[in-house]
């Protein structure tokens, strides 16, 4: 029979890697550090996300002395007014808002209001936050402390979702994939890149980098900050305490419509690695959903139905114990993380054969990371 034998190769890889992940994070040194106020966080806005709110309060509480500055877009009245009633709620926060005109033709949005914040860091460290992230103390001294043999830091994605079936895929993808994504390479090799979400940098080491400016003409932000620091010689550190992101992912169009985004990103990652390092991403990350679409398969031919959720079990098992070693809590959901898996191959080929991609308002067709252009 097929369906052990196949099922025994899946177990070994997805085991293999988990081994992997846990030996890299028994690695990192435990944070100490509970001062932030050397620490500006910039975090361009964009409203739309029923959560922002609660997010960005989320983050005036937990980092203390921190400073932030709020990058918002000229014409979202939305974050205007969300900003407004934080600063008014949060009198003795260190806020401070930008407003942000259009972005070019061309030009990385997110980027173009990072440089702007860049131009008014006067403090020692510059964090970089998504709006859809709530940023942990214990991760945030995490990142400081990488710092110190580092050029940047970044940390690890996992994901909440709200209940709703689309943003449990979603988040389900994220949990599945990010510790055994990040981790495990870590053992073999220096970070490739960061993740865009959450990431540290000293100011006068981004400044004498030239700062984001160079960087706007590239599509994959996170990917662009990488290469400018590794082409400067400088080193990344992977930290592995979580970042915790929640989107609203409102229906199925929507889920597909990020990860689409997602995997032509990585796409774009890979294309510029060589030979070995694809044929190793390969191994660890796609041959497991291959394998999976194939216990599927030869469980339905030969009957075996009781191996193929023998299978499930073990797999959730072998999930939850990581997710509690390196997120201090389970997040597995069977059944949306299981199609998580099975739907990967699928948004392989969507992001392989479409370049035309949602990043939240904007429209952009992608020739390459650093040819691409806004499309009504």
């Amino acid at each position: 029979m097929i369906t052990p034998l196949l099922g025994a190769a899946y177990v070994v890889l997805l085991v293999c890697k988990v081994v992997l992940a846990i030996r890299a994070a028994q690695r990192e040194p435990k944070p100490g550090r509970s001062d932030f106020s050397d620490v500006v966080i910039a975090q361009p806005i964009l409203s739309g996300d029923p959560g922002l709110s609660d997010t960005l309060e989320d983050n005036l509480r937990t980092l203390g002395a921190a400073h932030f500055l709020w990058i918002i877009d000229v014409d979202d009245p939305a974050a205007h007014a969300i900003c407004g009633v934080l600063i008014g709620r949060h009198p003795d926060a260190h806020i401070e808002v930008l407003v942000a005109p259009p972005p070019p033709d061309g030009c990385n949005p997110k980027l173009f209001k990072l440089e702007m914040a860049r131009a008014r860091v006067h403090h020692h460290v510059l964090v970089v936050l998504d709006d859809d992230t709530r940023l942990p103390a214990a991760s945030l001294a995490a990142l400081l402390a990488a710092l110190e043999q580092s050029d940047v830091a970044t940390g690890l994605p996992a994901y909440l979702d709200d209940g709703r079936w689309p943003s449990r895929l979603l988040a389900q993808f994220v949990n599945n994939n990010a510790a055994l994504t990040y981790l495990p390479l870590l053992n073999v090799w220096p970070p490739l890149t960061i993740n865009g979400m959450a990431y540290a940098m000293r100011s006068e080491r981004l400044n004498d980098l030239g700062g984001f400016a160079p960087l706007m003409g590239y599509l994959t932000d996170d990917l662009a900050v990488a290469r400018l620091v590794l082409s400067a010689g400088g080193r990344i550190a992977q930290t592995a305490l979580p970042q915790w992101v929640q989107t609203t992912v409102t229906d199925g169009n929507h889920y597909m419509r990020v990860m689409h985004r997602w995997f032509l990103f990585a796409w774009l990652l890979m294309r510029h690695q060589p030979g070995r390092v694809r044929a190793v991403i390969a191994l660890l990350h796609a041959l497991p959903a291959v394998l999976l679409w194939s216990i599927v398969i030869a469980a339905i031919v030969e009957q075996s139905f009781q191996m193929l959720i023998g299978l499930v079990v073990l797999r959730a098992f072998i999930l939850i114990a990581l997710q509690q070693r390196i997120y201090g809590r389970p997040l597995h959901k069977p059944l949306s993380s299981l199609a998580s898996e099975l739907l990967q191959p699928v948004h392989l080929l969507h992001a392989t054969f479409s370049r035309t991609i949602v990043w939240r308002t904007r429209h952009y067709d992608v020739l390459g990371d650093d040819s691409f252009h806004s499309v009504s």
